[in-house]
C-alpha cells in the first residue's frame, strides 16, 4: 500500500489541504502529501458552506483532474459521510480510488452535515457507521481509509475510536479536539495510527509537528491553508484595484504576473502528457520535525 509505506517510512505525515486543481499543483511542488478538503472544494466549486452540497461524482471528477497534473503525490480525499447509505459510500470509495485517490477520510456524521470544527454536528449510531465503514473497507483495493468521528463528548469519542480500531481501518481521526490528551490516551492503548486535523480558527489549537508526534499522532491534516491564503490575497488585490474612477492599474512591483502563472500551467500540461512529473522541491527540510511549525499556527 503506497500510503502505508509512506507512513511507515516517516515519523509523521503532514497533509496540506488544497481547494482546486491549481492550488494542488502549487502545493505538490513543496509537499508530496496533499489533502483534498471538502470544505475547500465546496467553497471553490459552489461558493457555499460545507453542509452537504457535494456529490460523489463531483469528488471523483475533482480527483481525476488533480491526479492528471499531480501524478506523484499522495492524495488523501475528504469523502464526507460517503454521500449516502453504506452501498453508496462503498461505491463512491471505489470510484475515487479508480480516479487516483491514495486514501479517504470517512466521517460518522448524520445529515445535514457540517464542517468538523463547527457546532451543531450530529453523529450516526455507532452500529450504522460501522456497517458503512466495513463495506467501504471490503470494497477497496489498495485505498488507505481514515475512520473519522465527529462526536463531541470525549467519552463517546473514545468509545468510537476503540470500535474503529477493530475494523481494519488504516487510521483514526477524532475531529474537533480541543487538546491532545485523548490522543495520548488512545495512542497508549491501540495500534491503529491516529490522525489530527487542524484548521485556522477551528476548535483545535495550532500544534507543531513535534508536539503532535510526541502525543502519538502519525498523520496531521492542515485542512485549509491554501484556501484561506487565496482569500486573503484576492481581497488585498481587489482593495488595491478598487479606485474611484474605476481605473485598473497594473500589478504591484514584485507581484506575480502572466509569465509566473503561465509557467505553472505549462508545467501542469507537461505533467498530463509526460511520464516525468514536476519535481517536489521543499523550501525547507520539513521532515525535520524539531524545526517545523504548523503551517496554520
Amino acid at each position: 500500500m503506497a500510503m502505508r509505506g509512506a507512513l511507515d517510512a516517516r515519523p509523521l505525515l503532514p497533509f496540506i489541504g488544497v481547494y482546486d486543481t491549481f492550488s494542488a499543483s502549487l502545493a505538490a511542488r513543496r509537499f508530496d502529501t496533499l489533502f483534498l478538503s471538502g470544505f475547500g472544494f465546496a467553497a471553490s466549486t459552489y461558493g457555499l458552506p460545507d453542509v452537504g452540497f457535494i456529490s460523489w461524482t463531483d469528488i471523483v471528477a475533482y480527483v481525476q483532474r488533480v491526479r492528471a497534473v499531480v501524478p506523484a503525490a499522495h492524495l488523501l480525499v475528504d469523502l464526507d459521510d460517503g454521500y449516502g447509505d453504506p452501498v453508496v459510500a462503498a461505491h463512491a470509495a471505489m470510484h475515487v480510488e479508480e480516479a487516483g485517490a491514495s486514501g479517504i477520510v470517512l466521517e460518522d456524521q448524520e445529515r445535514p452535515r457540517k464542517c468538523g470544527h463547527l457546532d451543531g454536528k450530529r453523529v450516526m449510531p455507532l452500529d450504522g457507521y460501522l456497517e458503512k465503514l466495513e463495506l467501504v473497507l471490503d470494497a477497496r483495493r489498495d485505498l488507505f481509509v481514515v475512520a473519522r468521528t465527529d462526536a463531541a463528548d470525549p467519552a463517546e469519542m473514545y468509545r468510537r475510536a476503540r470500535a474503529f480500531a477493530t475494523t481494519g481501518a488504516d487510521a483514526i481521526l477524532l475531529d474537533g479536539l480541543k487538546d491532545l490528551e485523548l490522543v495520548r490516551e488512545l495512542a497508549a492503548e491501540i495500534d491503529t495510527p491516529l490522525c489530527f486535523n487542524q484548521i485556522a480558527g477551528g476548535r483545535s489549537p495550532a500544534q507543531s509537528l513535534t508536539e503532535l508526534r510526541e502525543a502519538g499522532v502519525r498523520l496531521a491534516i492542515h485542512s485549509t491553508p491554501c484556501l484561506f491564503a487565496a482569500q486573503a490575497a484576492v481581497q488585498r488585490e481587489l482593495e488595491r484595484l478598487h479606485v474611484e474612477d474605476g481605473l485598473l492599474v497594473g500589478p504591484e512591483s514584485g507581484a506575480l504576473g502572466l509569465a509566473d502563472c503561465t509557467r505553472v500551467l505549462d508545467e501542469n500540461l507537461e505533467a498530463r502528457t509526460s511520464r516525468h512529473p514536476v519535481a517536489v522541491v521543499p523550501a525547507a527540510p520539513h521532515w525535520q520535525l524539531d524545526e517545523v511549525r504548523s503551517s496554520i499556527a
